[in-house]
């Protein structure tokens, strides 16, 4: 379907830039939100509040799908809802049924932070399944991924230059998410800031995938 994203502002040079025009998984039109609209007097509009951007690599994916094991709601009051490593981990009985639920919800929850690309590759087959249907992109890893702290929110370990997983070009995949923080801050300081939780939208292959509103 034929949807135009429009926001406070988009991540791309072109200052008047509000809105990205999407068609069959594709960025077909970036430009001001009158524009694209007078273009594509049909397209479905959808409108959120702050800063428009490509879709967030997360560096840490490998540690956080398979070293890590995330609670189900149903287990909150004996588990916690962070994920759980080291001890608590190794306590768990942990076999491919598990692996598999545990890295399903943690791919929701990155969809959550604005995430639609992970460093890899994945070892467990659980893993790679799970990761395989939730259709996020897999690249190869980058240096300095993995650290000793895990963090769902990549903004709170890495700067915003290693955390680009696309670009926002016309014909490129149409993988982005929308940060709800302040535009009278450089994006950098505002995205550390209030963090990857300030997502209110994740679009995946054209796809909204989360909505926060």
């Amino acid at each position: 379907m034929l949807t135009i994203h429009a926001a406070d502002r988009v991540f791309v040079r072109r200052p008047e830039a509000q809105a990205v025009a999407v068609d069959g998984g594709l960025i077909i039109a970036i430009g001001s939100y009158e524009e694209l609209v007078a273009a594509r007097p049909r397209a479905r509009v959808r409108r959120w509040p702050g800063l428009l951007m490509p879709g967030l690599l997360h560096p840490q994916a490998v540690a956080l799908l398979e070293a890590a094991y995330h609670p189900d709601a149903r287990e909150a009051d004996e588990l916690g809802t962070e994920p759980l490593t080291g001890e608590a981990l190794a306590a768990l009985a942990m076999d491919d049924t598990r692996w598999g639920a545990s890295a399903r919800r943690g791919l929701q929850r990155m969809l959550r932070h604005g995430v639609t690309a992970l460093s890899g590759p994945f070892d467990r087959d659980a893993v790679r399944t799970a990761v395989a249907r939730s259709g996020l992109r897999v690249s190869r890893p980058r240096l300095g991924g993995e650290g000793e702290t895990l963090s769902l929110d990549p903004f709170a370990l890495f700067p915003l230059s290693a955390l680009i997983g696309g670009d926002l070009t016309v014909g490129a995949p149409a993988d982005f998410a929308v940060f709800d923080v302040p535009m009278d801050d450089i994006p950098a300081r505002a995205l550390r800031l209030h963090g990857a939780r300030s997502c209110v939208a994740t679009v995946l292959d054209g796809r909204l995938v989360y909505r926060r509103r």
